[in-house]
């Protein structure tokens, strides 16, 4: 017998995204929408679906997500982001890991769709993060952004990725870098500003072969370097 499955979605204003989050996630025992003021159509969708929601004003990216996880009926959880979808094969294999799971919780690889077309090199895949868990054996980091599973015990890897459409257009991806960049706790230092972005970009476009996806991969490469040089120098 499968061990009974809670996915749960933090939100706010996701209604482009919302419907087909929650129809990849449909196999699931519960599904747990926690939004944190959304202002569009997200809940009234959501509820349409009859899926478990909640509210909660927003508490940061960490903290957010454990108490979404806190609110899940069982001891498994999937966190799903509402701009993420659960393919058929990744679908299939969680049910089949969740017979018996040999591990406390599972990475799970991401395949990033930006401007249109997935990402396979820029470092960008497969992109693991642990995903799948058992809440009783572990949580999100406490942080505002960047947040990850600290599990109890070694973790195990699934095979079969889901998608991620990271970003629609370059404008979109530009301003969430500077938001993230404001909500990184890093220190001040102009060395690192200086010199980061240089090594960012020969990484990313050389060493990772974003080359290889023409003005994309230039773009992906140039946006994350001015990323890099953000966190260390614009502080909000």
């Amino acid at each position: 017998m499968t061990n009974p499955l809670s996915v749960v979605i933090i939100t706010k204003n996701e209604e482009n995204y919302i419907e087909d989050a929650i129809k990849s996630a449909e196999f699931a025992d519960e599904i747990i929408v926690l939004d944190s003021g959304s202002t569009d159509e997200t809940c009234n969708i959501a509820k349409n679906f009859g899926v478990k929601l909640e509210k909660k004003e927003w508490l940061g990216f960490g903290a957010q997500k454990n108490y979404a996880v806190n609110l899940a009926s069982f001891n498994w959880v999937f966190v799903l982001d509402a701009d993420e979808r659960i393919s058929e094969k990744l679908k299939n294999e969680i049910n089949t890991v969740l017979e018996i799971p040999r591990y406390n919780g599972y990475h799970i690889p991401r395949l990033n769709w930006f401007f249109g077309k997935s990402i396979k090199t820029c470092g960008l895949y497969p992109d693991f993060s642990i995903r799948l868990f058992n809440k009783n054996k572990g949580r999100f980091s406490d942080v505002s952004v960047h947040e990850s599973v600290i599990l109890e015990g070694k973790a195990g890897k699934l095979k079969n990725h889901m998608n991620h459409l990271a970003y629609e257009n370059v404008e979109e991806f530009i301003e969430k870098q500077k938001y993230y960049a404001k909500l990184s706790k890093k220190k001040k230092n102009f060395l690192k500003a200086m010199l980061g972005p240089c090594w960012t970009f020969f990484k990313i476009y050389i060493l990772k072969r974003g080359f290889i996806e023409g003005w994309r991969g230039l773009v992906i490469a140039k946006i994350y370097s001015k990323y890099t040089f953000w966190k260390y120098i614009k502080k909000s």
